[in-house]
């Protein structure tokens, strides 16, 4: 099983910048392989939209509501994702979730895995 821990929400004027951070983590002497992540936000009363995915080819793919202001980073080597947004507006207040796909060995057995975050709020003020 692989778990997803994110921080980093909070509350910022406009125009500020936050960074969120989603740590995955398995079982004892497991490893894992990252393949995709994605990144969505729920507004209050509203439907969970995706914000920022891994694309295909190394690429990324950003929501057009987003596109210039957030960026998506991994730190492979500490099975960490980053999502750095900066310029935020008040249309921005949402929860934010991390949600990552891949692969977990334990053993040289490997098991796909589809977890996400617990999410974290984040508010933006005018």
């Amino acid at each position: 099983q692989v778990q997803l821990v994110e921080s980093g929400g909070g509350l910022v004027q406009a125009g500020g910048s936050l960074r969120l951070t989603c740590a995955a983590s398995g079982s004892s002497g497991s490893v894992l392989r990252i393949n995709a992540i994605d990144w969505y936000r729920q507004a209050p009363g509203g439907q969970r939209e995706l914000v920022a995915a891994t694309g295909t080819g190394g690429g990324a793919y950003y929501a057009d509501s987003v596109k210039g202001r957030f960026t998506m980073s991994r730190d492979n080597a500490k099975n960490t994702m980053y999502l750095q947004m900066n310029s935020l507006q008040p249309e921005d207040t949402a929860v934010y979730y991390c949600n990552a796909r891949g692969i977990i060995y334990l053993s040289d057995f490997g098991t796909n895995f589809d977890s996400w975050g617990q999410g974290t709020q984040v508010t933006v003020s005018s």
